[in-house]
Parts: structure tokens; C-alpha cells; sequence
């Protein structure tokens, strides 16, 4: 039986979306951040010495990592579905698109999170206009033009192919899902990415994305 070790709030969502897609059987253990970190808990270091999510156990298995994941359950369960035909073009944008979404999309995401956090962590009143000023020096001149660069990348990628892989649906469009869902939530998204906007919307309404919301619960990403 596959388990899921499923932090709330997080990219593991995506995981039990893939299986729901691939109609497989699994378990769902849950775990919850720490409401004032947001950090997971030390629970998970007893799965994957990390402590981070998604993991998955599948008998003596132990997978980390949210392509690793996918690329694992597609290979051993996916009977060739959700992945275009081994050698074509379709398969190459299908692997790039699975390493870009942490690789390169999460990247400038993640570093607005953490500039965010250092202008409204309490700190020494002194401090606190040297250090907003510096957050917003950062964010301002790198991080907010790297995520508009990211954006248009993708918009202009969906707007010739329709999914992130070509014409059909896949895995990779699963993976893509978390920082474009993070990108919105996070107030990033709007009318000049019509078809990102439109891709968020047509995975919102897939049948197994909402049997995955069911199954795993609180997920502010998505509004």
C-alpha cells in the first residue's frame, strides 16, 4: 500500500492529486505545521531524514522529493498513462517541465516568502525600517521582475501547446500545478497571464483534483 506522508499547506497535495488521477489505492498520514514556524513537524524525520513533504512509503520503499515521486509512481503504476511516448519531443518538454516547476519557478517564489517574513518579523524598533527597506530593495529589484520574467515564460508556453507537455494532459502539468497555485495565492496572478489563469482553472475542475482536496484537506493555495 502506498502512504502518503501529507504535510497540510503543502506540495504533497499534488501527490495524492497524481493518484487520484492514476485511480490508485493509498493512505493518507497526516501531519501538521507548526502554526507559529509553519515548519514541519519532527514527526517527519522518522519517514525521510529531512523531515520534509511529500514523502511516500510504498512497502520498503521510501521516495522523497515531488519528481522523484511522480516519476516513480508514473513509471511503476501508470500503465504509460499521464506521460507522452518515450523519445518524442512531447517527452522531453514533459521532463523539462517536471525539474523546471522546483528548479527554476519555485525559486523566486520562495525567496518573496522569505522577504515578506523578514519586513513583518518584531524586531528591535531601530531595526525594523533598515530591514524592510532592505526586503523591499530585494524584492523590488530582483525577485518581483525574476517572477514576471517566470510568469511570461509560462503563459507564452501554454498559450502554443495548451499543457505544459503538448496537447494532453500529463504528470508534468501536475507538477507545474504548486507554484503557479503558490503564485496566485500569493497575489502574483492576474488578466496580463490569461492562460495561466485559465490552467488553474482547468485543473481546479478535474475530478481527481477534487477527490485530492477531500483526501488531503487544508490547502490555502487554493482560494
Amino acid at each position: 500500500m502506498i502512504i502518503v506522508h501529507h504535510l497540510n499547506n503543502s506540495r504533497s497535495q499534488r501527490i495524492l492529486w497524481l493518484l487520484e488521477e492514476l485511480g490508485l489505492e493509498y493512505e493518507v498520514k497526516r501531519y501538521e505545521r507548526d502554526p507559529k514556524t509553519m515548519l514541519a513537524p519532527p514527526e517527519l524525520k522518522a519517514v525521510h531524514p529531512l523531515g520534509k513533504s511529500p514523502v511516500i512509503t510504498d512497502g520498503d520503499l521510501t521516495v522523497a522529493e515531488s519528481g522523484a515521486i511522480i516519476e516513480y509512481l508514473i513509471a511503476t503504476y501508470s500503465s504509460g498513462r499521464l506521460a507522452p511516448e518515450p523519445g518524442t519531443p512531447e517527452r522531453l518538454r514533459y521532463t523539462y517541465w517536471l525539474h523546471y516547476a522546483e528548479g527554476s519557478a519555485m525559486t523566486p517564489l520562495l525567496l518573496k516568502l522569505v522577504f515578506n517574513r523578514v519586513e513583518s518579523a518584531p524586531m528591535p524598533f531601530f531595526a525594523k525600517p533598515f530591514a524592510k527597506g532592505i526586503a523591499r530593495q530585494v524584492k523590488d529589484k530582483f525577485i518581483e521582475p525574476q517572477i514576471i520574467q517566470h510568469l511570461d515564460y509560462m503563459n507564452d508556453e501554454l498559450a502554443a501547446t495548451g499543457w505544459f507537455a503538448g496537447e494532453e494532459f500529463s504528470a508534468a502539468d501536475v507538477q507545474m500545478s504548486f507554484p503557479l497555485e503558490a503564485a496566485a495565492a500569493r497575489g502574483g496572478l492576474d488578466e496580463k497571464w490569461p492562460h495561466l489563469i485559465d490552467f488553474l482553472q482547468r485543473i481546479h475542475g478535474r475530478p481527481a483534483y477534487e477527490r485530492a482536496l477531500e483526501r488531503g484537506g487544508e490547502y490555502g493555495m487554493v482560494g
